[in-house]
Protein backbone atom coordinates (compact mmCIF):
# COMPACT_ATOMS: atom_id res chain seq x y z
CA UNK A 1 0.00 0.00 0.00
CA UNK A 2 1.56 3.47 -0.93
CA UNK A 3 1.70 6.08 1.75
CA UNK A 4 -0.32 8.75 1.41
CA UNK A 5 1.01 11.95 0.08
CA UNK A 6 1.86 14.31 2.36
CA UNK A 7 1.59 18.34 2.15
CA UNK A 8 4.55 19.15 4.21
CA UNK A 9 7.89 17.09 5.46
CA UNK A 10 10.35 17.85 8.41
CA UNK A 11 13.44 16.17 7.88
CA UNK A 12 16.75 17.16 9.82
CA UNK A 13 20.43 16.03 8.43
CA UNK A 14 23.09 15.96 11.15
CA UNK A 15 26.59 15.19 11.54
CA UNK A 16 30.09 16.28 13.11
CA UNK A 17 32.13 18.88 11.65
CA UNK A 18 33.43 18.20 8.39
CA UNK A 19 30.56 15.87 7.24
CA UNK A 20 29.12 18.10 5.08
CA UNK A 21 25.74 18.25 6.60
CA UNK A 22 25.02 21.92 5.59
CA UNK A 23 26.42 20.92 2.02
CA UNK A 24 23.90 18.27 2.13
CA UNK A 25 20.98 20.46 3.27
CA UNK A 26 20.98 23.16 0.71
CA UNK A 27 21.67 20.85 -1.58
CA UNK A 28 18.28 19.00 -0.47
CA UNK A 29 16.55 22.28 -0.39
CA UNK A 30 17.53 23.06 -3.92
CA UNK A 31 16.19 20.48 -5.61
CA UNK A 32 13.11 21.09 -3.77
CA UNK A 33 13.27 24.38 -5.50
CA UNK A 34 14.08 22.94 -8.88
CA UNK A 35 10.94 20.28 -8.57
CA UNK A 36 8.89 22.94 -7.68
CA UNK A 37 8.04 22.87 -3.83
CA UNK A 38 8.22 25.74 -1.18
CA UNK A 39 10.67 25.16 1.16
CA UNK A 40 12.60 26.20 4.38
CA UNK A 41 16.02 25.50 6.14
CA UNK A 42 17.11 26.40 9.18
CA UNK A 43 20.28 25.62 10.74
CA UNK A 44 21.79 24.80 14.37
CA UNK A 45 25.53 24.00 15.93
CA UNK A 46 27.52 23.96 19.02
CA UNK A 47 28.70 27.31 20.39
CA UNK A 48 31.64 27.42 18.16
CA UNK A 49 31.77 29.08 15.63
CA UNK A 50 33.24 27.08 12.97
CA UNK A 51 33.49 23.14 12.89
CA UNK A 52 32.18 20.94 15.01
CA UNK A 53 28.71 19.16 15.17
CA UNK A 54 25.45 20.36 13.37
CA UNK A 55 22.44 20.10 12.24
CA UNK A 56 20.22 21.53 8.78
CA UNK A 57 16.62 21.31 9.65
CA UNK A 58 14.50 21.35 6.36
CA UNK A 59 10.86 21.41 5.60
CA UNK A 60 9.33 21.36 2.34
CA UNK A 61 5.92 21.86 1.56
CA UNK A 62 3.44 22.55 -1.02
CA UNK A 63 2.63 26.32 0.41
CA UNK A 64 5.17 28.76 1.63
CA UNK A 65 5.93 28.69 4.94
CA UNK A 66 8.86 30.03 7.38
CA UNK A 67 8.21 28.16 10.24
CA UNK A 68 9.46 24.67 11.24
CA UNK A 69 6.84 21.99 12.08
CA UNK A 70 5.63 20.70 15.45
CA UNK A 71 7.86 17.24 14.66
CA UNK A 72 10.38 16.40 12.08
CA UNK A 73 9.35 12.69 10.23
CA UNK A 74 13.14 12.02 9.84
CA UNK A 75 16.35 12.82 11.41
CA UNK A 76 19.41 11.50 9.86
CA UNK A 77 23.33 11.49 10.73
CA UNK A 78 26.19 11.25 9.36
CA UNK A 79 27.83 10.48 12.84
CA UNK A 80 26.10 10.21 16.53
CA UNK A 81 28.96 12.46 17.80
CA UNK A 82 27.53 14.89 20.02
CA UNK A 83 24.36 15.46 18.07
CA UNK A 84 22.40 14.29 20.85
CA UNK A 85 22.95 17.95 22.40
CA UNK A 86 20.38 19.21 19.72
CA UNK A 87 17.64 17.28 21.06
CA UNK A 88 15.75 20.00 22.23
CA UNK A 89 15.89 21.46 19.02
CA UNK A 90 14.72 18.17 17.06
CA UNK A 91 11.46 16.94 18.25
CA UNK A 92 10.55 13.76 17.53
CA UNK A 93 7.69 11.57 17.44
CA UNK A 94 6.83 7.84 17.56
CA UNK A 95 6.15 8.22 14.17
CA UNK A 96 9.28 9.56 13.16
CA UNK A 97 12.17 7.43 11.98
CA UNK A 98 16.27 7.92 12.53
CA UNK A 99 18.59 7.30 9.99
CA UNK A 100 21.88 6.28 10.99
CA UNK A 101 25.26 4.71 10.02
CA UNK A 102 25.51 1.58 12.60
CA UNK A 103 28.88 1.48 12.20
CA UNK A 104 28.65 4.65 14.31
CA UNK A 105 27.63 3.58 17.01
CA UNK A 106 24.05 3.77 18.13
CA UNK A 107 21.50 6.80 18.06
CA UNK A 108 21.73 9.00 21.62
CA UNK A 109 18.89 7.97 24.21
CA UNK A 110 17.45 11.42 23.94
CA UNK A 111 16.13 10.64 20.29
CA UNK A 112 15.39 6.99 20.51
CA UNK A 113 12.63 7.97 23.71
CA UNK A 114 10.62 8.99 21.59
CA UNK A 115 9.67 6.06 19.96
CA UNK A 116 11.39 7.07 16.58
CA UNK A 117 12.63 3.76 14.69
CA UNK A 118 16.09 3.07 13.82
CA UNK A 119 16.74 2.31 9.94
CA UNK A 120 20.30 1.68 9.61
CA UNK A 121 22.10 2.77 5.94
CA UNK A 122 26.06 2.43 5.97
CA UNK A 123 26.76 5.78 4.92
CA UNK A 124 30.13 5.63 5.29
CA UNK A 125 30.87 2.40 3.28
CA UNK A 126 28.39 3.05 0.60
CA UNK A 127 30.80 6.13 0.05
CA UNK A 128 33.81 4.34 0.13
CA UNK A 129 32.70 2.08 -3.02
CA UNK A 130 32.67 5.46 -5.05
CA UNK A 131 36.58 7.17 -6.33
CA UNK A 132 35.72 10.26 -4.57
CA UNK A 133 32.39 9.54 -2.44
CA UNK A 134 31.10 11.61 0.60
CA UNK A 135 28.60 10.09 3.25
CA UNK A 136 26.70 13.09 3.17
CA UNK A 137 25.97 12.74 -0.82
CA UNK A 138 24.29 9.59 0.07
CA UNK A 139 22.02 10.73 2.54
CA UNK A 140 21.19 13.59 0.35
CA UNK A 141 19.76 10.89 -1.97
CA UNK A 142 18.54 8.66 0.82
CA UNK A 143 16.30 11.89 1.89
CA UNK A 144 15.44 12.49 -1.70
CA UNK A 145 14.24 8.74 -1.97
CA UNK A 146 12.09 9.05 1.52
CA UNK A 147 10.50 12.20 0.02
CA UNK A 148 10.02 10.64 -3.37
CA UNK A 149 11.48 13.78 -5.11
CA UNK A 150 12.44 13.13 -8.71
CA UNK A 151 16.35 11.77 -8.92
CA UNK A 152 16.37 14.66 -11.98
CA UNK A 153 16.19 17.14 -9.31
CA UNK A 154 18.64 15.70 -6.67
CA UNK A 155 21.14 15.55 -9.31
CA UNK A 156 20.62 19.00 -10.69
CA UNK A 157 21.23 20.37 -7.26
CA UNK A 158 24.38 18.29 -7.21
CA UNK A 159 25.24 19.39 -10.65
CA UNK A 160 24.39 23.12 -9.67
CA UNK A 161 26.86 22.86 -6.34
CA UNK A 162 29.85 21.66 -8.63
CA UNK A 163 29.35 23.39 -11.28
CA UNK A 164 32.98 23.36 -12.81
CA UNK A 165 31.99 19.52 -13.19
CA UNK A 166 34.80 17.04 -13.58
CA UNK A 167 35.53 13.99 -11.10
CA UNK A 168 33.58 15.86 -7.76
CA UNK A 169 30.36 16.28 -9.64
CA UNK A 170 30.14 12.38 -11.12
CA UNK A 171 31.21 11.28 -7.56
CA UNK A 172 28.66 13.32 -6.28
CA UNK A 173 25.88 12.10 -8.64
CA UNK A 174 26.50 8.65 -8.66
CA UNK A 175 26.47 8.72 -4.16
CA UNK A 176 23.01 10.22 -4.56
CA UNK A 177 22.28 7.20 -6.85
CA UNK A 178 23.37 4.50 -4.42
CA UNK A 179 21.40 6.64 -1.61
CA UNK A 180 18.15 6.62 -3.96
CA UNK A 181 18.56 2.87 -4.34
CA UNK A 182 19.18 2.51 -0.16
CA UNK A 183 16.36 4.39 0.36
CA UNK A 184 14.33 2.39 -2.05
CA UNK A 185 15.02 -0.54 0.64
CA UNK A 186 13.68 1.19 4.25
CA UNK A 187 10.46 0.31 5.56
CA UNK A 188 9.17 4.08 5.31
CA UNK A 189 8.55 6.78 3.20
CA UNK A 190 7.30 10.09 2.91
CA UNK A 191 6.07 10.81 -0.30
CA UNK A 192 5.37 14.92 -0.66
CA UNK A 193 2.53 15.02 -2.51
CA UNK A 194 2.59 16.72 -6.42
CA UNK A 195 4.30 20.47 -6.66
CA UNK A 196 1.96 23.25 -7.17
CA UNK A 197 2.00 25.24 -10.54
CA UNK A 198 5.56 26.39 -11.56
CA UNK A 199 6.16 29.71 -10.73
CA UNK A 200 9.30 32.23 -10.49
CA UNK A 201 10.58 31.62 -6.81
CA UNK A 202 13.84 32.70 -4.92
CA UNK A 203 16.34 30.45 -2.75
CA UNK A 204 17.41 32.78 -0.49
CA UNK A 205 18.82 33.50 3.18
CA UNK A 206 17.07 36.64 5.30
CA UNK A 207 20.93 38.03 5.29
CA UNK A 208 21.05 37.98 1.38
CA UNK A 209 17.85 39.43 1.19
CA UNK A 210 18.33 42.54 3.64
CA UNK A 211 21.42 43.08 1.33
CA UNK A 212 19.75 43.31 -1.66
CA UNK A 213 17.06 44.96 -0.08
CA UNK A 214 19.40 47.89 1.23
CA UNK A 215 20.62 48.08 -2.25
CA UNK A 216 17.00 48.66 -3.50
CA UNK A 217 16.57 51.35 -1.06
CA UNK A 218 19.57 53.18 -2.67
CA UNK A 219 22.92 52.17 -0.30
CA UNK A 220 26.04 52.40 -1.92
CA UNK A 221 28.28 52.24 0.87
CA UNK A 222 28.89 49.75 4.02
CA UNK A 223 31.42 49.84 6.75
CA UNK A 224 31.37 46.70 8.89
CA UNK A 225 33.00 44.21 11.32
CA UNK A 226 32.11 40.39 11.04
CA UNK A 227 30.32 39.16 13.61
CA UNK A 228 27.87 36.16 14.03
CA UNK A 229 24.72 35.49 12.10
CA UNK A 230 25.12 39.23 10.31
CA UNK A 231 28.52 38.25 8.69
CA UNK A 232 27.00 36.81 5.53
CA UNK A 233 25.00 39.84 4.81
CA UNK A 234 28.26 41.51 4.61
CA UNK A 235 29.69 38.71 2.79
CA UNK A 236 26.71 39.19 -0.30
CA UNK A 237 27.08 42.68 -0.07
CA UNK A 238 30.78 42.78 -0.91
CA UNK A 239 30.49 41.98 -4.48
CA UNK A 240 27.15 42.93 -5.23
CA UNK A 241 28.14 46.65 -4.04
CA UNK A 242 30.90 46.94 -6.78
CA UNK A 243 28.18 45.32 -9.39
CA UNK A 244 26.90 49.03 -9.05
CA UNK A 245 29.13 51.54 -8.31
CA UNK A 246 29.52 50.97 -4.58
CA UNK A 247 31.85 50.01 -1.94
CA UNK A 248 32.26 48.04 1.37
CA UNK A 249 34.94 48.33 3.72
CA UNK A 250 35.66 46.16 6.87
CA UNK A 251 36.37 48.43 9.88
CA UNK A 252 38.47 47.59 12.58
CA UNK A 253 35.89 46.90 14.80
CA UNK A 254 32.11 48.38 15.42
CA UNK A 255 32.76 51.98 16.77
CA UNK A 256 34.68 52.81 13.54
CA UNK A 257 32.19 50.62 11.23
CA UNK A 258 29.10 53.24 12.39
CA UNK A 259 31.53 56.42 12.40
CA UNK A 260 32.40 55.69 8.52
CA UNK A 261 29.10 55.14 8.14
CA UNK A 262 28.11 58.53 9.36
CA UNK A 263 30.95 60.48 7.31
CA UNK A 264 29.89 58.38 4.12
CA UNK A 265 25.91 59.57 4.56
CA UNK A 266 27.23 63.13 5.85
CA UNK A 267 28.97 63.25 2.79
CA UNK A 268 26.06 62.30 0.59
CA UNK A 269 26.03 58.57 0.28
CA UNK A 270 23.03 56.47 1.92
CA UNK A 271 25.15 54.17 4.07
CA UNK A 272 24.53 50.64 6.55
CA UNK A 273 26.25 48.92 8.44
CA UNK A 274 25.44 45.49 9.99
CA UNK A 275 26.15 43.79 13.28
CA UNK A 276 24.42 41.58 16.12
CA UNK A 277 23.58 42.57 19.86
CA UNK A 278 27.47 43.24 20.94
CA UNK A 279 28.03 45.31 18.31
CA UNK A 280 24.96 47.79 18.72
CA UNK A 281 25.76 48.08 22.36
CA UNK A 282 28.95 49.62 20.76
CA UNK A 283 27.20 52.42 18.49
CA UNK A 284 24.01 53.33 20.44
CA UNK A 285 26.54 56.15 21.37
CA UNK A 286 27.50 57.09 17.78
CA UNK A 287 23.95 56.40 16.88
CA UNK A 288 22.77 59.38 18.87
CA UNK A 289 25.25 61.53 17.20
CA UNK A 290 23.41 60.80 14.25
CA UNK A 291 19.94 61.45 15.78
CA UNK A 292 21.61 64.56 16.93
CA UNK A 293 23.83 65.67 13.36
CA UNK A 294 20.58 64.23 11.55
CA UNK A 295 22.44 62.32 9.35
CA UNK A 296 20.68 59.30 8.04
CA UNK A 297 22.13 55.94 8.64
CA UNK A 298 20.99 52.37 8.72
CA UNK A 299 21.63 49.16 10.60
CA UNK A 300 20.83 46.13 10.49
CA UNK A 301 20.85 43.85 13.90
CA UNK A 302 20.77 40.52 13.68
CA UNK A 303 19.90 39.26 16.89
CA UNK A 304 21.25 36.22 18.78
CA UNK A 305 21.26 34.82 22.17
CA UNK A 306 22.44 37.31 24.76
CA UNK A 307 23.57 38.96 26.92
CA UNK A 308 27.42 39.31 26.45
CA UNK A 309 28.84 37.02 23.70
CA UNK A 310 26.11 34.93 25.06
CA UNK A 311 24.93 31.98 22.53
CA UNK A 312 26.28 33.65 19.35
CA UNK A 313 25.01 30.76 17.07
CA UNK A 314 21.30 30.38 18.23
CA UNK A 315 18.39 33.40 18.11
CA UNK A 316 16.32 35.20 20.40
CA UNK A 317 14.42 38.42 20.05
CA UNK A 318 15.96 40.01 23.09
CA UNK A 319 17.73 43.37 21.55
CA UNK A 320 14.22 45.14 21.42
CA UNK A 321 14.77 47.18 24.50
CA UNK A 322 18.22 48.29 23.30
CA UNK A 323 16.71 49.69 19.91
CA UNK A 324 13.94 51.11 21.13
CA UNK A 325 15.36 52.95 24.46
CA UNK A 326 19.49 52.20 24.39
CA UNK A 327 20.04 55.75 23.04
CA UNK A 328 21.74 58.47 25.36
CA UNK A 329 19.04 61.40 25.82
CA UNK A 330 15.63 61.36 23.95
CA UNK A 331 16.58 60.63 20.63
CA UNK A 332 13.88 59.85 18.18
CA UNK A 333 14.91 56.97 15.30
CA UNK A 334 13.02 53.98 13.42
CA UNK A 335 12.77 50.88 14.22
CA UNK A 336 11.80 48.16 11.81
CA UNK A 337 11.14 44.19 12.16
CA UNK A 338 10.66 42.05 8.89
CA UNK A 339 8.49 39.15 9.38
CA UNK A 340 9.32 36.24 7.31
CA UNK A 341 12.56 35.48 5.01
CA UNK A 342 11.15 37.35 2.17
CA UNK A 343 10.35 40.60 4.03
CA UNK A 344 13.46 40.99 5.14
CA UNK A 345 14.15 42.68 1.62
CA UNK A 346 11.10 45.44 1.63
CA UNK A 347 11.55 45.38 5.66
CA UNK A 348 15.33 46.80 5.07
CA UNK A 349 14.20 48.52 1.89
CA UNK A 350 11.95 50.74 3.79
CA UNK A 351 14.50 51.35 6.63
CA UNK A 352 16.54 53.34 4.30
CA UNK A 353 13.78 54.98 2.51
CA UNK A 354 12.80 55.90 6.18
CA UNK A 355 16.22 57.28 7.27
CA UNK A 356 16.74 59.03 4.23
CA UNK A 357 13.68 61.26 3.95
CA UNK A 358 13.44 61.90 7.87
CA UNK A 359 17.26 62.25 7.86
CA UNK A 360 17.86 60.26 11.00
CA UNK A 361 18.96 56.37 12.18
CA UNK A 362 17.25 53.69 11.34
CA UNK A 363 17.34 50.31 13.10
CA UNK A 364 16.47 46.85 11.30
CA UNK A 365 15.72 44.12 13.80
CA UNK A 366 16.16 40.82 12.29
CA UNK A 367 17.47 37.50 14.14
CA UNK A 368 19.58 34.53 13.35
CA UNK A 369 16.13 32.44 12.54
CA UNK A 370 15.43 34.88 9.72
CA UNK A 371 19.02 35.83 8.88
CA UNK A 372 21.08 32.35 8.13
CA UNK A 373 17.57 30.80 7.42
CA UNK A 374 17.48 29.67 3.55
CA UNK A 375 14.06 29.53 2.15
CA UNK A 376 12.31 29.04 -1.54
CA UNK A 377 9.75 32.23 -1.25
CA UNK A 378 8.01 33.85 -4.34
CA UNK A 379 10.07 36.69 -6.57
CA UNK A 380 9.57 39.57 -4.15
CA UNK A 381 7.95 42.22 -5.84
CA UNK A 382 10.75 44.88 -5.36
CA UNK A 383 11.68 48.25 -7.59
CA UNK A 384 14.61 50.44 -6.73
CA UNK A 385 13.36 53.39 -4.47
CA UNK A 386 13.73 56.89 -5.71
CA UNK A 387 16.22 59.28 -4.04
CA UNK A 388 13.97 60.83 -1.18
CA UNK A 389 16.78 63.13 0.58
CA UNK A 390 15.71 66.60 1.28
CA UNK A 391 18.96 68.13 -0.61
CA UNK A 392 20.06 72.27 -0.34
CA UNK A 393 20.59 74.14 -3.51
CA UNK A 394 24.07 75.70 -3.72
CA UNK A 395 23.87 79.55 -2.93
CA UNK A 396 20.75 79.21 -0.82
CA UNK A 397 19.70 82.50 0.56
CA UNK A 398 20.13 82.60 4.94
CA UNK A 399 20.85 78.63 4.87
CA UNK A 400 19.97 76.93 8.05
CA UNK A 401 20.69 73.43 7.60
CA UNK A 402 18.51 72.66 11.18
CA UNK A 403 15.93 74.94 10.11
CA UNK A 404 12.43 74.38 12.07
CA UNK A 405 10.32 73.24 9.64
CA UNK A 406 6.55 71.92 9.65
CA UNK A 407 7.55 68.78 8.88
CA UNK A 408 10.55 68.39 10.84
CA UNK A 409 12.81 67.86 8.06
CA UNK A 410 14.85 70.72 6.44
CA UNK A 411 17.14 70.64 3.29
CA UNK A 412 20.67 69.31 3.81
CA UNK A 413 23.64 70.23 2.23
CA UNK A 414 26.54 68.45 0.87
CA UNK A 415 29.94 68.65 1.52
CA UNK A 416 31.48 71.06 -0.97
CA UNK A 417 28.34 72.90 -1.93
CA UNK A 418 28.98 76.60 -2.39
CA UNK A 419 27.37 78.56 -0.03
CA UNK A 420 26.00 76.32 2.07
CA UNK A 421 28.78 75.06 4.56
CA UNK A 422 27.79 74.05 8.13
CA UNK A 423 28.73 71.88 11.06
CA UNK A 424 27.43 68.83 11.99
CA UNK A 425 28.37 67.27 15.53
CA UNK A 426 26.89 66.12 18.60
CA UNK A 427 26.41 69.54 20.32
CA UNK A 428 23.38 71.08 20.23
CA UNK A 429 22.73 73.46 18.30
CA UNK A 430 20.80 76.65 16.88
CA UNK A 431 18.79 76.29 13.67
CA UNK A 432 22.54 77.43 11.46
CA UNK A 433 24.05 74.59 13.08
CA UNK A 434 26.26 76.76 15.70
CA UNK A 435 26.22 75.07 19.21
CA UNK A 436 24.15 76.30 21.38
CA UNK A 437 23.43 75.88 25.52
CA UNK A 438 20.30 77.92 25.06
CA UNK A 439 16.84 76.23 26.52
CA UNK A 440 15.01 77.86 23.43
CA UNK A 441 17.59 76.18 21.22
CA UNK A 442 17.50 72.53 22.81
CA UNK A 443 13.20 72.68 23.19
CA UNK A 444 12.93 73.95 19.54
CA UNK A 445 15.36 71.04 18.05
CA UNK A 446 13.73 68.67 20.10
CA UNK A 447 10.24 69.00 18.95
CA UNK A 448 11.98 69.57 15.06
CA UNK A 449 13.12 65.69 15.57
CA UNK A 450 10.52 64.23 17.41
CA UNK A 451 7.89 65.96 14.60
CA UNK A 452 9.74 64.29 11.84
CA UNK A 453 8.67 60.35 13.05
CA UNK A 454 5.32 62.18 14.15
CA UNK A 455 4.40 63.71 10.41
CA UNK A 456 5.82 60.82 8.31
CA UNK A 457 3.29 58.25 6.49
CA UNK A 458 4.20 54.97 7.04
CA UNK A 459 0.98 53.87 5.37
CA UNK A 460 0.04 50.31 5.73
CA UNK A 461 3.59 48.98 6.17
CA UNK A 462 2.95 49.34 9.85
CA UNK A 463 2.08 46.07 10.37
CA UNK A 464 0.60 42.42 8.99
CA UNK A 465 -2.83 42.80 9.69
CA UNK A 466 -4.75 39.36 9.07
CA UNK A 467 -8.42 37.57 10.47
CA UNK A 468 -11.13 38.87 12.49
CA UNK A 469 -12.68 37.35 16.00
CA UNK A 470 -12.38 38.51 19.53
CA UNK A 471 -8.84 36.59 19.67
CA UNK A 472 -5.88 38.39 18.50
CA UNK A 473 -2.40 37.45 18.56
CA UNK A 474 0.31 39.80 18.59
CA UNK A 475 3.98 39.84 17.44
CA UNK A 476 6.99 40.41 15.77
CA UNK A 477 9.89 39.23 13.60
CA UNK A 478 10.81 35.58 13.25
CA UNK A 479 7.53 34.63 15.54
CA UNK A 480 5.10 34.97 12.60
CA UNK A 481 5.64 31.73 11.05
CA UNK A 482 4.09 30.09 13.45
CA UNK A 483 1.98 32.02 14.39
CA UNK A 484 0.17 32.44 11.46
CA UNK A 485 0.11 28.46 11.01
CA UNK A 486 -1.29 28.49 13.98
CA UNK A 487 -4.14 30.57 12.86
CA UNK A 488 -4.31 28.38 9.70
CA UNK A 489 -5.62 24.82 11.92
CA UNK A 490 -7.61 27.24 14.25
CA UNK A 491 -9.59 28.45 11.42
CA UNK A 492 -10.07 24.80 10.07
CA UNK A 493 -11.46 24.05 13.76
CA UNK A 494 -13.73 26.81 13.25
CA UNK A 495 -12.14 29.38 15.20
CA UNK A 496 -12.21 33.32 14.35
CA UNK A 497 -8.87 35.13 15.60
CA UNK A 498 -6.65 37.80 14.57
CA UNK A 499 -2.99 38.32 13.67
CA UNK A 500 -1.11 41.60 14.06
CA UNK A 501 2.47 41.37 13.10
CA UNK A 502 4.06 44.72 13.73
CA UNK A 503 6.59 45.70 11.55
CA UNK A 504 7.36 49.81 12.31
CA UNK A 505 8.10 49.06 16.06
CA UNK A 506 9.57 52.64 16.53
CA UNK A 507 7.80 55.11 16.35
CA UNK A 508 4.45 53.63 18.34
CA UNK A 509 1.50 54.09 16.32
CA UNK A 510 -1.32 53.99 19.31
CA UNK A 511 -4.38 54.83 16.89
CA UNK A 512 -3.67 51.98 13.89
CA UNK A 513 -3.16 49.62 16.66
CA UNK A 514 -6.70 50.14 18.42
CA UNK A 515 -8.58 50.48 15.18
CA UNK A 516 -6.39 46.43 14.48
CA UNK A 517 -8.08 45.72 17.82
CA UNK A 518 -11.53 47.37 17.89
CA UNK A 519 -13.48 44.54 19.29
CA UNK A 520 -11.11 42.47 21.11
CA UNK A 521 -11.84 40.50 24.05
CA UNK A 522 -8.83 38.55 24.50
CA UNK A 523 -4.96 39.53 23.33
CA UNK A 524 -1.83 37.11 23.52
CA UNK A 525 1.28 38.17 22.89
CA UNK A 526 4.12 35.87 21.60
CA UNK A 527 7.27 36.69 21.47
CA UNK A 528 10.71 35.18 21.98
CA UNK A 529 12.61 36.87 25.18
CA UNK A 530 12.67 36.07 28.67
CA UNK A 531 11.21 39.10 30.17
CA UNK A 532 8.79 39.84 28.14
CA UNK A 533 10.08 42.63 26.97
CA UNK A 534 7.87 42.95 23.62
CA UNK A 535 5.04 42.56 26.13
CA UNK A 536 6.79 45.68 28.04
CA UNK A 537 6.88 47.73 25.45
CA UNK A 538 3.38 47.57 24.26
CA UNK A 539 2.30 47.81 27.70
CA UNK A 540 3.87 51.22 27.79
CA UNK A 541 3.24 52.71 24.24
CA UNK A 542 -0.40 51.05 24.15
CA UNK A 543 -3.38 50.37 25.64
CA UNK A 544 -4.49 46.82 24.53
CA UNK A 545 -8.14 45.49 25.22
CA UNK A 546 -9.73 43.22 26.63
CA UNK A 547 -7.23 40.07 28.84
CA UNK A 548 -3.86 39.95 28.06
CA UNK A 549 -1.43 37.34 28.78
CA UNK A 550 2.03 36.99 27.40
CA UNK A 551 3.34 33.79 26.09
CA UNK A 552 7.09 33.72 25.80
CA UNK A 553 10.75 32.02 26.53
CA UNK A 554 14.21 33.10 25.53
CA UNK A 555 15.97 31.35 23.04
CA UNK A 556 17.22 29.53 21.09
CA UNK A 557 13.99 27.22 20.83
CA UNK A 558 11.27 28.61 18.17
CA UNK A 559 8.09 28.30 18.85
CA UNK A 560 5.93 25.76 17.08
CA UNK A 561 2.54 26.29 15.73
CA UNK A 562 1.35 23.82 17.81
CA UNK A 563 2.04 25.73 21.15
CA UNK A 564 -0.33 28.79 19.83
CA UNK A 565 -3.06 26.68 18.20
CA UNK A 566 -3.40 25.03 21.77
CA UNK A 567 -3.87 28.00 23.28
CA UNK A 568 -6.51 29.16 20.89
CA UNK A 569 -8.28 26.35 21.48
CA UNK A 570 -7.68 26.65 25.00
CA UNK A 571 -9.18 30.36 24.48
CA UNK A 572 -12.10 29.33 21.99
CA UNK A 573 -13.80 26.67 25.22
CA UNK A 574 -16.87 28.60 27.28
Amino acid sequence: MNPTPLQSVSLALAGSGGAGVMTAGNMLLEAAALAGYYGLMTRTSGPQIRGGEAAAMLRLATFATDSQDDRFQVLAAIDWQNVGRFAAELPLGPDSVLVGDPAQGEAPEAFTRSGARFLPVPFKALAKSISGGWPNMVALGVLGGLLGLAPAALEGAVRKATRKGGEAMNAGIAAVRLGLAEAAKLEASFPLAAAPAAARRWLVTGNEAAGFGALQGGVRFVAAYPITPATELLEWMAPALTKVGGALVQAEDELASINMILGASYGGVPSLTATSGPGLALMTEALGLGVAAEVPIVVVDVMRTGPSTGIATKTEQADLNIALYGLHGDAPHVVVAPNSVADCLAATQWAVELAESLQLPAIVLSDQYFGQARAIVERPRSEPSAPSRLLAQPDTPDYKRYRVTESGVSPVAIPGARGITYTADGLEHNEKGTPSSQPADHLAQMEKRGRKLASADYAERWATVEGEGEFAVLTWGSCTGPVREAFERARRDGIKARLVSLRLLSPAQPDRLRDALRGVKRTLVVEQSFSGQFHRYLRAEYELPGEVHSLRRPGPLPFHPDEIHRKLLEWSRP
